[in-house]
Formats: C-alpha cells, sequence, structure tokens
C-alpha cells in the first residue's frame, strides 16, 4: 500500500538532478504528461554500431563509444539561472546574493547537422546567456535557447557553431532496453568536462519529478555514475545510440550514490519535434490525484474492487470536476499513509479495463488538449459513464 499511496517527503533539485522519491505514483492530470512512446525521430544520423572483434579479442567497448560520441558531447554554461538568493540551485551551488542568479553548467548532445543540442530544462530554464563547448574544443560558441519544456524536464538548443565542429549522436529506441543492460554516460559533473562513467540499466518505468512538480513516466534507472553537472547529457548503450537524458539522482550526500534517472530518449523525441515548430509543447491534462488498488489495500479499505484507481481529489475547475468526477471526501491512516476515501473508482477508460494508474496516464500522455475520453467510475454500489475533455496542462502543478 506504501508503494502506491506514500506521499513524497520531497525532493531537491542536485547537480541539475531533481533529487525525488515517490512513494506513490500520483494521478494528477498535473501529474500526468503527455510525453508518450512516440515514434517520430529527431533528425540525426544513423551510425554504424560499435564495432566488435568476433576473434576473441577482448575489446574496450566504453573507449570505443566515448571515442566514436564523445565529440557530439555539449558542455553547457548558463548564466543567469537560479531562485531566491540563499536558495540550493538546480546543481547543488547555492544561489548567489546577488540579483539575476548565477552560472550554472550541465550537459547536452548534439541531434543533428543544423547545430540543435537536447539538455535538460532545469540546466537552462530562464537564463540570459547560454555558451556551447562541443567535444574537445576549447572554443565556445554563443547558444539561443529554441524552447523548453519543465514538464519532461527536455529544452533544445541551437548552436552556432562551424559545420566541421557538429558531430550528432544517433538517437536509438528507449522502449527496447531492457534491466541489466550496459549503458555509458558522457558529461561534465562538477565542470569537469569529458567526463565518462559506465553502468547498467538498474530499473525501468520509475517516476520522477518534474521541474514544475508533476510527474514524467517511464524513467531509466541507472547506476552509471551521475553527479552535479551531468544533467542533459547522454546515457548511451553498447551500439552507441543514445537512449536515455540524465537528468536527476537520489541521494542522501549530495553526490552519486548509485541512483540516477535518465529521461527516455523516446520522450524527447515527441518533444523536440514540438519545441523546434512551435518553441513549446502542449501536454494533456486530466486533472486528478489518485493511485491503483490492490487487493490487499481494497481489503483493507472495503473497496467493492480489487484494481483500478482511486480517485483522491479533483483539481477544482480541471477537466475531471468539469465532466463530474468526484474525488474523497473523508480522511484516513493505514500504515501511516493518508488516503481521501469515498471519491470515484476509474475502472475503464474508453472501454478498456483498468488494472492500475499507470495505464489512465498512458492514455493521457498519448492524447492531446481538446481530446475526449470516456470514464467507467464505480461510485457506490453503482456504477457510472463520464465523458472528460482533456484541457492544457497548467504551467506548474496546483
Amino acid at each position: 500500500m506504501r508503494r502506491f499511496f506514500s506521499t513524497p517527503f520531497g525532493s531537491a533539485l542536485v547537480g541539475g538532478a531533481v533529487v525525488a522519491a515517490f512513494g506513490w505514483a500520483a494521478i494528477a492530470a498535473g501529474w500526468i504528461e503527455s510525453e508518450g512512446d512516440s515514434t517520430t525521430t529527431v533528425a540525426a544520423p544513423l551510425a554504424a554500431p560499435v564495432a566488435v572483434k568476433d576473434n576473441g579479442e577482448d575489446e574496450n567497448i566504453v573507449n570505443q563509444i566515448y571515442r566514436r560520441d564523445g565529440q557530439g558531447v555539449a558542455f553547457i554554461e548558463a548564466e543567469g539561472v537560479g531562485g531566491e538568493a540563499g536558495e540550493v540551485g538546480p546543481f547543488g551551488e547555492p544561489e548567489p546574493e546577488e540579483e539575476g542568479g548565477g552560472t550554472a553548467t550541465g550537459s547536452g548532445f548534439l541531434i543533428d547537422t543544423e547545430g540543435h543540442v537536447v539538455t535538460n530544462s532545469h540546466v537552462v530554464e530562464g537564463a540570459e546567456r547560454v555558451e556551447v563547448t562541443l567535444g574537445s574544443s576549447d572554443e565556445s560558441y554563443g547558444a539561443k535557447i529554441v524552447g523548453t519544456d519543465p514538464a519532461t524536464d527536455v529544452a533544445l538548443l541551437k548552436v552556432e557553431a562551424p559545420a566541421d565542429q557538429l558531430h550528432p549522436l544517433a538517437l536509438g529506441d528507449s522502449s527496447k532496453v531492457q534491466v541489466g543492460d550496459p549503458v555509458v554516460a558522457i558529461g561534465n559533473p562538477f565542470g569537469l568536462d569529458r567526463t565518462v562513467t559506465s553502468g547498467i540499466i538498474s530499473a525501468l518505468q520509475r517516476q520522477i519529478q518534474a521541474p514544475n512538480g508533476f510527474s514524467i513516466s517511464h524513467v531509466i534507472q541507472t547506476d552509471a555514475a551521475i553527479n552535479p553537472g551531468n544533467s542533459g547529457g547522454p546515457l548511451i548503450d553498447t551500439t552507441g545510440e543514445v537512449v536515455g537524458i540524465n537528468a536527476q539522482i537520489q541521494t542522501r550526500t549530495g553526490g552519486n550514490v548509485g541512483i540516477g534517472f535518465a529521461i527516455p530518449i523516446n520522450t524527447a523525441r515527441d518533444v523536440v519535434d514540438q519545441l523546434k515548430a512551435d518553441g513549446e509543447v502542449e501536454h494533456a491534462y486530466l486533472g486528478i490525484n489518485g493511485g491503483s488498488i490492490t487487493p490487499d489495500l481494497a481489503k483493507a479499505l472495503n473497496l467493492p474492487v480489487d484494481e483500478g484507481v482511486l480517485v483522491q481529489e479533483v483539481v477544482p475547475g480541471g477537466p475531471a470536476e468539469d465532466a463530474g468526477l468526484k474525488g474523497g471526501d473523508t480522511s484516513a491512516t493505514i500504515d501511516g499513509a493518508e488516503f481521501e476515501l469515498g471519491g470515484d473508482i476509474i475502472v475503464e477508460v474508453e472501454g478498456e479495463p483498468i488494472h492500475e494508474m499507470d495505464e489512465v496516464i498512458d492514455l493521457v500522455n498519448e492524447a492531446k488538449p481538446g481530446d475526449k475520453l470516456e470514464l467507467t467510475v464505480r461510485r457506490g454500489k453503482g456504477t457510472k459513464t463520464l465523458t472528460v475533455t482533456l484541457g492544457q496542462r497548467p504551467d506548474e502543478a496546483q
């Protein structure tokens, strides 16, 4: 029960890494982003797989990946990034006491020969000036922020650099990665440019908190060392293709403890396409807060079904409230976790059974603002069918 419903105990942005611990995954249509598993491709060249000899000779795959992909990794300096004076900034350092913020450092990578660089939104959000250094070069170039999407923590830059300095990385398919797969991270931890670390895919389908308070789904967990400054850099598989964007770490020390998170590259593809076209991204919005029902939870709370999604809160004025969806009205505490009981239980969407919260998240992620979803809910002893017109997600979670 705690796995699905315990309240987040807080998060801190460390090293360009939002440190988030979620015991239960909320569906706050604010907590649902429309990133999806898009098949749209970003303009990047197809690269030949890293060569592996078949004569029994050991190959240093990490070295091969570093030599081939390292020139496409960017060192990013963003001036003017930061919050109020005295706050801890996104890279683990206190913000300066003067107005205008300080200089943040992070990583990124080229995706085409036009100079487009992908990084994390929190690396450059609000920056007054951005400088990019590519690969092993000591030359820095000015970069324009094409657009940022705090809901997925993805940003797109355009760097003005000579053509011979543009070495884009090939993008992979993050839906094909598996737990245990070897991966390599290249970035600039603590400003130490061109640093490579390696590890494995530790887990899949994690959920982390975005800079604007919403959640990001289908996140990749890795034990490849990620520290302040790695944010925005590529997580690369053994074929040399990017499968994730290093974004966050979970830590109690401020440094790497072997738990890092990367935004799936499939999530970034659609975001980057929208940023290229419009400079902004639209995300569908449902407007509820709830969690999955398990048989044990159903028994403990005396619920009428063993699976589905329990709606604990409906955002006032949101699409769900407009459609007549009801949230909880009675508070209860079980094993230290607080619940709002008495709300609707979502059991079907578009006529298909709903087993857990992630299924609702994915359906909203795949939709666009203005799309309609038919929800079948259990309310008391009866069943109701409601049609929700999805809205445009607010800039920040409410």
